[in-house]
């Protein structure tokens, strides 16, 4: 059955009521769904280069680019199937051939307890001031822990927030903020210049899609020391690999001074994985968060004693703590409440062996 816009529109459709994050369009091949973690290859014909050619003049509005579609290497949108979801897609060649990538984005904006994370996360997302990173994979959920702060926020404070993406996905509509959300490419040239203005546009937050180099960094960390409360996302596992690729991206004659400024102005970071639930319908996010304090900081400061920084985020529980917590406390909480399976939890453990000897001895994870 040859493609029309309305079979696509019913892909979509389909594959979000089905809780898919993903679809994977390739030529001559059949359409596969990313379902909880895994590529499934759904029951449909192939899809001819006449079929991937209409799916594309359904994405992209610009003409010109269309006209040139024979030519196109790759290529980034975004685009809206009404009352369903937005669906952010990128466009590439492969042997000649064309292949499609859609992430599907759930129109209506997440809460953070909607997606079952920590209570701690509203407390960062209130924060004052300072750097902010949300880390993880591709696929990690990054971009739904970041709305879902956002939305926090607009819940809560009379602010002005300012967001720069590639593309936009979630869509923030006002409730006690003002948010300004600009697409690069289309509300502004990149990153950097976006973000060099963005200072003169008075902001109180600002949200970066991804640190992708040394200058957005710098500028970034540049907000912070301003007196704005910054978020960013970086594909880093942890919080010590995160802060070893922000100074790495500098020259070495420059790092002492990244890492003085690294040490004063990061807030906190959101490290995360997704693990299938027991349910057998979605994920559930398992975040390392590491809140700053004097021990870290001099961790930061001392390249000698970063690896202590996981000591104080495992202080973080139990009373009195920051909210602070390792990926095991917090894979050890959510298995407790019965959301994933030991195979699941062990699985991502990042110390298996620790992880169940603190299932039979105790943890302090259990204390609030």
């Amino acid at each position: 059955m040859a493609m029309t816009k309305e079979t696509f529109v019913n892909i979509i459709k389909s594959a979000f009521a089905s809780n898919v994050s993903d679809i994977h369009l390739r030529t001559d091949e059949k359409p596969c769904f990313r379902l909880r973690g895994d590529l499934v290859q759904v029951k449909a014909d192939q899809l001819t280069s006449v079929d991937m050619k209409l799916m594309c003049s359904v994405m992209i509005k610009d003409q010109e680019v269309l006209k040139r579609l024979d030519r196109l290497k790759e290529h980034d949108g975004s685009f809206e199937v009404p009352n369903v979801c937005r669906v952010r897609f990128n466009i590439l060649r492969y042997q000649g051939k064309i292949g499609i990538i859609l992430r599907l984005i759930n129109a209506k904006v997440p809460t953070t307890e909607e997606l079952k994370l920590p209570a701690v996360i509203n407390k960062i997302a209130a924060a004052n001031a300072g750097l902010v990173l949300v880390t993880g994979a591709t696929g990690s959920g990054k971009s739904s822990t970041l709305a879902a702060m956002i939305n926090y926020i607009n819940r809560t404070s009379p602010v002005h927030v300012l967001t720069l993406e590639d593309p936009v996905e979630y869509v923030h509509s006002p409730i006690k903020a003002r948010i300004t959300q600009r697409e690069i490419g289309q509300d502004t040239e990149d990153f950097n210049s976006a973000l060099r203005s963005a200072l003169r546009q008075d902001p109180d937050i600002i949200l970066i899609g991804e640190m992708r180099d040394a200058e957005t960094i710098s500028i970034a960390i540049k907000a912070a020391e301003t007196g704005h409360l910054v978020f960013g996302t970086v594909h880093t596992t942890d919080a010590l690999s995160t802060i070893g690729r922000l100074i790495a991206m500098f020259p070495p004659e420059e790092q002492n001074v990244v890492r003085t400024r690294l040490a004063d102005n990061l807030h906190a970071t959101i490290s995360q994985r997704l693990l299938k639930t027991t349910d057998g319908k979605g994920r559930v996010a398992a975040q390392e968060i590491m809140i700053n304090n004097p021990g870290i900081r001099e961790s930061i400061l001392d390249p000698a004693k970063t690896k202590e920084i996981y000591t104080y985020i495992e202080k973080g529980q139990g009373r009195g703590g920051s909210g602070a917590q390792s990926f095991d406390q917090h894979i050890t909480k959510i298995y407790k409440q019965g959301l994933i399976t030991m195979e699941e939890a062990r699985g991502n453990a990042s110390k298996p062996d620790d992880f169940e000897r603190n299932l039979m001895f105790g943890d302090s994870a259990d204390d609030d």
